[in-house]
């Protein structure tokens, strides 16, 4: 009997101690999840309001600071979009703007306009598609995102209205003071977890997730 108690008593306390081991191991997983965040600069970095796709919980943020007339981002989108769909389980990416181009302004407006349809990845694959044609360098035409944006199944008529309102004025306002305090000089630009990317290549981007990942 004696001794069936001792079994029992050293059962209970393992238990006990899985229980501990368990609780401090996922505190700690949630504590590198939210380092970058818990930062103090890291408002300069990702604002509430910014556009987010990827996973919910994620241990590495992908910043990119793009503009949608920049004929770069257009070319590293497809990447992005990979990386993306690879690290699904463990990357957030987040959008910045970084407006230096002439239509740059009325584009992101529109984009933000398309989110409260919740299609704004759908019109940021559409934006970047028909760049070459809107955006043009030499000879914009920026009127034609309209008629782009029916690739994109959204309510144009909805989005004409919406995207006037003064609230993305404010965004875009916000998310280029950000830009200047990071240095931030062409698009896009990209931070994991806070660190800016140097080696400007999808290669790159990859090592540098995964020595965030393998932290």
């Amino acid at each position: 009997m004696k001794n069936k108690l001792i079994y029992i008593s050293i059962a209970i306390a393992i238990m006990i101690g899985s229980f501990f081991l368990g609780n401090y191991i996922y505190e700690q997983q949630i504590k590198a999840k939210n380092a970058f965040l818990a930062q103090e600069n890291a408002e300069l970095f990702i604002r509430d309001y910014s556009p987010r796709t990827g996973a919910e919980n994620p241990k590495v943020y992908l910043v990119e600071f793009l503009d949608p007339e920049c004929e770069s981002c257009r070319a590293f989108h497809p990447y992005t979009k990979q990386i993306l769909e690879h690290y699904k389980e463990q990357l957030q990416l987040v959008i910045r703007y970084a407006p230096f181009h002439h239509n740059s302004k009325f584009a992101i407006k529109i984009l933000e306009a398309a989110r409260k349809q919740n299609k704004y990845w759908e019109v940021l694959d559409t934006l970047f598609r028909f760049q070459p044609q809107w955006g043009n360098h030499h000879n914009p035409q920026p009127e034609l995102i309209w008629e782009f944006l029916t690739y994109a199944k959204v309510d144009v008529e909805q989005i004409r209205k919406d995207y006037q309102n003064p609230k993305f004025d404010e965004i875009i306002k916000q998310d280029s003071e950000d830009g200047r305090s990071l240095n931030i000089r062409g698009t896009p630009t990209f931070f994991v977890n806070g660190e800016l990317l140097q080696e400007f290549s999808p290669e790159g981007l990859k090592n540098l997730i995964e020595k965030h990942l393998n932290k």
